[in-house]
């Protein structure tokens, strides 16, 4: 489904003039998700994988909070997101798992601070920590984190309409650009792909190492991530404090500069997203559920007691935003029986949200836009 070229038109006139992009590398704190109310300003997707196939149940927030599948650890203060890994599954049958999307969205001239002790890994986990604008792929996606399985690696990127590419990126030497056209058209979603050499940004090896601070940077320059093992952190992230400056922190793990992609041409405010879901596109394939485990993904895994799924959980100490807000409500986290276009295996991921939602909010800017210029 496609808006009217006049209503998206006048949605990006608001949304230059009420959010305007922040040029500069320092940013100030607007939210922040932590301790015992890390929960409140999450919508639950509450559908079965309708996004990605995957063999999972993303249930609501009452579900999981009894199931103790999203709680705050009352020991260490922590946000835990897991998979049920107590139910026995029947064939035929998918797990239950988490899907939840920040309330607000964030706008350019944002960055977000995730701070995280522990990643969900094993053979036919895929988890994410991404966002997204509600009409994807309109608005475009920002993969922070992601992988499948057995990975040892992180891949970050971006997932846009045509015409956003990678040009003269700036980031460390030992990151491995694996694809370079941002577009949803091409390579079945593939997306602008880049991989971290470090192997404690990912899977087993990343708690291990304590975990780590991944940033991500959305400014009209460009998008950039960082992440950051426990040992190397900055101190001016650990101090927790009231603003951040990227300028000090070095060259950024990945980058995707506006020289190839205009950020106000392919990006909108988005919602911020966890996620845990089993094979489905990415982590189901044969060709690649193979290359790091055995047997069959859904069968031989999802299947039966889940004992398997012991490290399929995100522990994160927070998430910290600075820059801009945009408190709408309009989040990619209701239900509904219809997704809004196709994922493949890639690792892109559509939106749940209603269309016709996402079209009213359009809508009703545009009018917003009428009245002032009368």
């Amino acid at each position: 489904m496609r808006k009217s070229r006049v209503i998206v038109g006048a949605t990006a006139l608001v949304m230059s003039s009420l959010y305007k992009p922040v040029t500069a590398a320092s940013y100030n704190l607007v939210k922040e998700y932590a301790g015992k109310t890390f929960f409140d300003d999450w919508t639950f997707y509450d559908h079965f994988d309708n996004l990605t196939n995957g063999d999972t149940i993303f249930v609501s927030a009452n579900v999981a909070a009894s199931a103790k599948l999203a709680y705050v650890d009352p020991g260490s203060n922590r946000a835990i997101i897991k998979v049920d890994n107590t139910s026995n599954v029947p064939f035929n049958e998918k797990r239950n798992t988490v899907r939840i999307s920040t309330k607000d969205r964030y706008a350019l001239g944002s960055v977000w601070v995730a701070d995280m002790f522990h990643l969900p890994y094993g053979c036919s986990v895929w988890p994410a920590w991404w966002s997204q604008a509600p009409a994807w792929p309109q608005g475009g996606e920002i993969d922070t984190l992601e992988g499948v399985n057995l990975m040892t690696n992180n891949r970050m990127g971006l997932h846009t309409l045509p015409g956003c590419n990678v040009e003269g990126a700036k980031q460390v030497n030992s990151s491995k650009t694996l694809s370079t056209d941002c577009s949803h058209d091409t390579n079945n979603n593939e997306g602008c792909i880049v991989t971290d050499s470090d192997t404690t940004s990912y899977g087993e090896g990343f708690g291990k190492a304590g975990g780590g601070v991944f940033v991500t940077e959305f400014a009209e320059t460009g998008i950039s991530i960082w992440f950051f093992k426990r040992a190397n952190v900055p101190q001016s992230i650990t101090a927790g404090g009231k603003s951040i400056d990227t300028s000090t922190l070095g060259t950024p793990t990945g980058n995707w500069p506006s020289t190839g992609c205009d950020m106000n041409k392919f990006f909108e405010p988005q919602n911020l997203i966890f996620d845990i879901t089993l094979c489905g596109d990415f982590a189901g394939p044969d060709n690649i559920f193979s290359a790091t485990c055995s047997g069959k993904c859904y069968p031989d895994h999802v299947v039966g007691n889940g004992s398997n799924y012991a490290t399929a959980y995100f522990e994160v100490g927070s998430v910290r935003v600075f820059g801009n807000v945009l408190s709408s409500g309009n989040d990619t986290g209701s239900g509904g029986n219809s997704s809004m276009g196709e994922i493949s295996s890639g690792g892109g991921k559509n939106g749940g949200s209603s269309m016709i939602y996402a079209g009213l909010w359009s809508w009703a800017l545009g009018l917003s836009v009428v009245a002032l210029l009368v």
